[in-house]
């Protein structure tokens, strides 16, 4: 997830601020003398009736592919989360992350006629753990939904941001093509789902709150077989390994007393994969609309509620570029299912200094289950660290 809660990684999904960024630079085409009254605006679409005119995510509703890998214009929000751990069977881990995030300016497009007329902003995050080299690359990038800058479409399913690209094919778009570049790092990666899709929450509609309709539609490709190419400076490497997708959209604002989240995607070596997302409030208690799935190697799913997983804090790690302090190692446990885990980063550093700085990085796993050992790797996000949620 990257809870929706603005929206949630994700819930793939990402930070409301973050979010709130796209619509700060929608106007970064426009003459200077306009900018300052674009910026205003985008400001008060952010308001909290900001999703006057936009769709909802009130009640379940089924899903269709590969017609839902693409985007649902209807509402304010919605991104592509893309994670991974991949080796290259010489002693050389990476971790990744591909994000693609479109935000809606206004709940219907301009009635202009320009190739730049939009009603969508596209935001991008690349990033890279060089476990061997003890390094992390980040990259952030932002375009209009126009004049072939950015867009996605459903059949045949894509999304880009300029040169960044996710791109579906087979009957249901479940065969993916993953490409982005920048600055020391290209990824070049084909993912693939076998399995059906997680619907996350009830039957894929997440609630984030009390509100009806502060919710998301949300699901997740949790074990996507992964082989492709990464390339750092000259150097390419040849890399197998598992992808998360996770894949929501929605309509929502915040509320209550929230200052972040932490989201957990786990992806363990018996085949069975666990999510889950805290939502902390601001006196530091966990929301009862925290919440998350535990998928077995057969497919059976486990909703899990804030009763149901225990998360402690074990160490933590303070950034020297943002002074933010943030978790860094964790036990995970799922008493009903006898999950009893430690989670720890691959690399200490893998804070994203991009506008608003938040923590999200490759994880190691070990422990238990039943008694017998369990281990794997994942990925971790942590908001409201480092920026406060509002």
């Amino acid at each position: 997830m990257h809870p929706i809660i603005y929206r949630p990684r994700r819930m793939k999904v990402l930070p409301a601020l973050l979010l709130a960024c796209l619509a700060l630079l929608a106007s970064c085409a426009a003459p200077a003398q306009h900018q300052v009254r674009a910026r205003l605006g985008a400001v008060e679409a952010l308001s909290a009736d900001s999703t006057a005119g936009y769709a909802r995510a009130l009640a379940p509703q089924p899903f269709a592919f590969p017609q839902d890998h693409g985007p649902h214009p209807d509402f304010l929000t919605e991104w592509w989360y893309f994670t991974g751990n991949l080796d290259d069977g010489d002693g050389h881990h990476f971790g990744y992350q591909l994000t693609i995030f479109r935000r809606a300016l206004a709940p219907a497009a301009p009635e202009r006629a320009s190739d730049w007329a939009t009603r969508d902003i596209y935001m991008g995050h690349l990033a890279l753990s060089d476990v061997a080299g003890g390094q992390f690359y980040a990259y952030e990038r932002f375009s209009r939904g126009a004049a072939d800058l950015a867009g996605a479409s459903g059949a045949p399913f894509q999304v880009f941001l300029e040169d960044w690209s996710v791109e579906g094919s087979g009957p249901e778009g479940m065969d993916m093509r993953l490409r982005a570049s920048q600055g020391n790092v290209m990824i070049d990666l084909r993912a693939v789902n076998s399995a059906p899709p997680v619907l996350q929450g009830d039957a894929g509609l997440s609630q984030k709150g009390p509100t009806p309709g502060n919710a998301s539609y949300y699901y997740s490709l949790p074990r996507m077989a992964t082989e492709g190419e990464i390339r750092i400076g000259e150097v390419r490497y040849r890399v197998s390994g598992l992808s998360w997708m996770d894949r929501e959209w929605g309509t929502s604002s915040l509320e209550g007393d929230l200052s972040g989240w932490d989201w957990f995607a786990l992806q363990m070596d018996d085949g069975s994969s666990l999510m889950f997302y805290r939502l902390r409030q601001g006196d530091g208690a966990v929301s009862p609309y925290s919440a998350g799935s535990l998928v077995s190697a057969d497919g059976a799913q486990v909703n899990l509620s804030r009763e149901d997983v225990q998360v402690d804090v074990l160490d933590t790690w303070r950034s020297p570029r943002s002074g933010a302090v943030y978790p860094a190692r964790w036990r995970l446990r799922v008493p009903a299912e006898q999950i009893d885990l430690e989670i720890k980063p691959y690399l200490a550093d893998q804070e994203l200094p991009v506008s608003v700085a938040y923590w999200e990085g490759a994880v190691q796993v070990s422990g238990s289950r039943a008694g017998a050992p369990l281990g794997g790797s994942g990925y971790v996000e942590l908001t409201g660290y480092a920026e406060g949620m509002r």
